[in-house]
């Protein structure tokens, strides 16, 4: 399988959702991927463009929101710092029951949007 999914979100937007549900993050995010940002100023950029590259990769695979858990997705930095995706659970079966072998990812975020591409092989 070779596939591609794109996604663009807008930070203010997330950050609002993030304020008004406090639990949302634990939800969304692994505690890998909380630990990686917590050291910023402001984590809520690097956190926007992680949930963009998990709705990104739900896309690549063919599959619609709710398919999988976005905590089965997880985005974490390799020690280049490039960013690497791994995957759990269902994320994981749906992965191999489609014959992928890697995901290759890149993230950006702008002061005003986050964006993420995946490419499935």
């Amino acid at each position: 399988m070779t596939a591609v999914g794109l996604d663009v979100l807008e930070i203010a937007r997330f950050r609002r959702a993030l304020e008004r549900q406090p639990r949302l993050a634990a939800r969304l995010f692994t505690a890998g991927e909380l630990g990686d940002l917590a050291g910023r100023s402001d984590p809520v950029p690097g956190l926007a463009a992680r949930f963009a590259a998990k709705e990104a990769t739900m896309k690549a695979l063919g599959v619609g929101l709710g398919a999988v858990d976005f905590a089965e997705i997880e985005v974490l930095r390799s020690p280049s710092g490039a960013p690497q995706l791994r995957t759990h659970g269902r994320a994981a079966a749906l992965a191999a029951e489609r014959g992928v072998q890697e995901f290759t990812l890149s993230l950006t975020h702008s002061k005003g949007v986050a964006a993420a591409v995946v490419l499935v092989l």
